[in-house]
């Protein structure tokens, strides 16, 4: 899951970095740092995001 991939879900929900972190119960920062490149999401995380990625291309 890197940096983009993450951006564009995020973006694709219509969602600030803030609102998006709270959605998925992580902090501003943490997806501050996941769209810089900074860290990468952990298994669980990137379990989410994929499973929000498949929501958005299934509508």
């Amino acid at each position: 899951m890197d940096a983009e991939r993450i951006r564009q879900i995020r973006q694709r929900m219509q969602l600030t970095q803030e609102d998006f972190a709270h959605l998925i119960g992580v902090t501003f920062s943490t997806v501050n740092r996941w769209e810089n490149g900074k860290s990468s999401p952990n298994r669980i995380a990137a379990r989410l995001l994929i499973g929000l990625e498949k929501k958005l291309k299934q509508q």
